[in-house]
């Protein structure tokens, strides 16, 4: 499936938002809300497919242990988190366990798609959003990144993590310069506040200015992610990894 196949240049701005750890991904969703975009959190989605009383929490549940249920009924994330970081074998586990996060998060996208004019502007921000493929329903790629002196000290001050819980956490991130050459629009977040809204501002701006005077945006993700998924093909299939057969079948 091509990306003309995929996107509807008369639907809304579909802006696929990802980020390492502390660069404050979040932070740039916020600033687009506030003009005024839709967002959706992939992360809290991804929750939702094993609350209490869905088939993903029954899985979870046989799969970990009574002990990731929390006193309130609903899994404890940071104990479930604390099972599977670090741990590929676990992480894919969870993964099957949860259910179909590729269908959660398409759906969304399909809904605004289906929904929303093509003056409105949707932001899927997700953590994991370039490696499963996620993007490839989006117009445009963002990729959020900061240095690693700046994130460690982010997560020292605003997330009272130790120095070595610090350090555990940005070696396990996917090194920025491998996704950004996937991504429509990097930008290294080490500086002030005003420095990340001018930038978020004018990004946007200069998309929308593209799209009213009745232009595309390209996207470079499709072509990246095809070259990822060739060149890990052999590591996914001895991990038992899979992209939910969305590789051969875009539907």
């Amino acid at each position: 499936m091509t990306k003309s196949e995929v996107l509807n240049p008369h639907s809304c701005l579909v802006i696929g938002l990802a980020g390492t750890i502390a660069a404050g991904k979040s932070t740039v969703g916020q600033l687009l809300v506030e003009r005024g975009a839709h967002h959706c959190d992939a992360d809290k989605l991804v929750h939702r497919l094993y609350d209490p009383g869905t088939p993903g929490f029954d899985r979870v549940v046989e799969a970990f242990g009574r002990e990731v249920v929390g006193p309130d009924g609903y899994v404890d994330r940071k104990i479930l988190g604390a099972k599977v970081f670090g741990k590929p074998e676990e992480m894919n586990k969870l993964t099957r366990a949860m259910g179909s996060i590729t269908e959660a998060i398409k759906a969304e996208i399909d809904r605004w798609r289906a929904e929303l004019g093509p003056d409105q502007i949707c932001v899927m921000e997700a953590v994991n959003l370039m490696e499963p493929g996620y993007a490839r329903w989006c117009d445009q790629t963002w990729l959020i990144g900061v240095d690693n002196d700046v994130a460690r000290q982010r997560l020292l001050e605003t997330r009272g993590m130790s120095e070595e819980e610090a350090n555990q956490r940005l070696a396990s991130m996917i090194p920025l310069e491998i996704r950004a050459h996937g991504a429509d629009w990097v930008y290294r977040n080490n500086g002030t506040m005003d420095e990340l809204r001018d930038a978020v501002s004018a990004e946007l701006d200069r998309i929308l200015a593209v799209r009213e005077a009745g232009g595309t945006v390209e996207s470079k993700f499709p072509a990246w992610w095809a070259a990822f998924l060739e060149r890990n093909k052999e590591r996914l299939a001895k991990t038992g990894v899979t992209i939910e057969g969305e590789a051969k079948k875009e539907d």
